[in-house]
């Protein structure tokens, strides 16, 4: 989709997955100071001059462009360049290891937009919740986003109770999950809607698991700095959906 701006604007204006920054900084009397080359990565001060909620349809927006096949045009080299002083992304995104979602391409994302953390299942872990609270509280994230995808490994080994070594205790974090969801039919892992089902309760249980484990990203939710939030990836579709 183009945009409606005029093409002399369009480079000078740099717009975090597609949401006019440029229309957040102006709000706060920084448009002029702040706007980067289409060219550039995400600054401070456009980072900071979007809500949670911003970012959040700013992502969602991205996921949109995707899917309808027109990606907003980038220089990855020169985002390499214009990010190496320095990194403001606006999320931390937990997703699956599975190579059929990866955030930074279904979301339209550009290097030095969000941190991308990745364990089978999008399981969530001490070192994950370390990893958030860096993220927000100290490199200033505004949205933690947990992300399950449709056909899940992860969630099917944990239905066929799979062993296999260190994996063995990471499948074990789904099972309240399993025994959480309600589902009227075959309860295997050969059902796919099944599967997609637990998979979501396991997101849904993730966010109460990381408030209720992270002090520190709680207290930053509570004052409204940042929002934690689930979602959904269809590998069929593309489609990214809030839960």
């Amino acid at each position: 989709m183009k945009s409606l701006r005029p093409v002399c604007c369009e480079s000078h204006r740099r717009h975090f997955l597609g949401t006019s920054v440029a229309a957040a900084l102006m709000g706060v009397g920084m448009a002029t100071a702040s706007l980067r080359t289409e060219a550039a990565s995400l600054s401070e001060a456009q980072r900071n001059a979007m809500t949670p909620d911003q970012v959040i349809k700013s992502m969602l927006d991205g996921n949109a462009r995707f899917l309808s096949g027109v990606h907003k045009e980038r220089n990855f080299l020169a985002e390499m360049r214009s990010s190496a002083s320095g990194q403001f992304p606006a999320a931390i995104v937990l997703s699956c290891i599975d190579s059929r979602a990866p955030i930074e391409v279904v979301c339209d994302l550009g290097i030095g937009d969000t941190f991308n953390a990745r364990v089978a299942g999008n399981a969530v872990n001490d070192d994950i919740l370390g990893s958030m609270e860096f993220a927000c509280a100290a490199a200033g994230a505004k949205v933690v986003m947990v992300v399950g995808h449709t056909a899940c490994g992860a969630t099917k080994g944990a239905i066929d109770n799979v062993v296999l070594g260190n994996l063995t205790l990471l499948l074990a974090r789904f099972k309240s999950a399993i025994d959480a969801t309600v589902y009227q039919g075959a309860r295997t892992s050969k059902n796919d809607a099944f599967v997609d089902a637990v998979t979501k309760t396991h997101v849904q249980q993730a966010l109460p698991l990381i408030r209720g484990r992270s002090a520190v990203l709680a207290g930053l939710e509570a004052e409204g700095k940042i929002k934690i939030v689930g979602a959904m990836y269809d590998i069929a579709s593309g489609k990214v959906t809030l839960v």
